[in-house]
């Protein structure tokens, strides 16, 4: 699986799943699906209201722009997604960390007719599908791509019971059961990150994270809040294994 690591304007490193090629096809065919549906409720509507030379006024200025900029409209609405990228649990992120402006939309949009368009998507697949970024043309150009919002695999807490090793151990915050499993995936990818990447921006979770659980469990915040994470991943594993 295709992955990228995007580094924000605040120094934070953020690792993303890049979107398949089957992700994306399946985003644009619940588009196009939106799109006729679209179209066959102002047709109906125009049909009904609308009489002789005036429905193509209507067409003119209502359907044909609905048609054009749908795309356009929706990933700039939308924050990067439209509605078949939103079923899918796709989004749109720019390389560089920064926010992606209309520009960007507007230049992926453009070269819609390029890569999908005029080519029957044959050129968008093929960048798509060997491009080191997954990135199309129009990709390329605004220096964007297409992420999950969700990464497809879940870690289990299966995957880090290696923390937990000794028999006779008393747990510290046995208060710590009323969390939930997502809760203490949450605090250990939180510590990979501040091992991996040591900067401000991640010091400052560890210290919001740790004083949140605190005073969630109403439990002593160790004067460490490294070692208070640690602790409360390792007696939720020892508790619950």
């Amino acid at each position: 699986m295709k992955t990228i690591e995007i580094t924000t304007a605040q120094k934070v490193s953020i690792q993303y799943e890049l979107a398949p090629l089957g992700s994306r096809i399946s985003a644009f065919m619940i588009d196009m699906l939106v799109l006729i549906g679209l179209m066959i409720i102002l047709n109906l509507i125009g049909g009904l209201v609308i009489d002789g030379e005036a429905y193509m006024y209507f067409v003119i200025l209502v359907i044909l722009p609905t048609l054009l900029f749908y795309t356009l409209a929706s990933e700039i609405l939308l924050n990067g997604q439209t509605l078949g990228k939103r079923a899918v649990g796709l989004r749109i992120i720019k390389l560089n960390g920064e926010p992606a402006e209309a520009f960007d939309y507007v230049l992926r949009w453009a070269f819609r007719f390029i890569d999908i368009w005029g080519s029957a998507g044959s050129v968008a697949s093929l960048m798509i599908s060997s491009s080191g970024h997954s990135q199309r043309m129009g990709d390329l150009l605004s220096g964007s791509t297409v992420v999950r919002t969700k990464a497809s695999r879940q870690f289990r807490l299966e995957d880090i019971l290696s923390l937990a090793k000794k028999e006779d151990y008393e747990p510290k915050y046995p208060e710590v059961l009323s969390l939930s499993e997502q809760d203490m995936l949450f605090v250990k990818r939180v510590l990979d990150r501040h091992k991996k990447y040591k900067n401000e921006a991640h010091k400052r979770v560890i210290l919001d994270l740790s004083e949140h659980l605190a005073q969630q469990l109403e439990v002593p915040l160790l004067k460490n809040r490294l070692d208070f994470l640690r602790q409360l991943l390792l007696d939720y594993i020892v508790l619950t294994r």
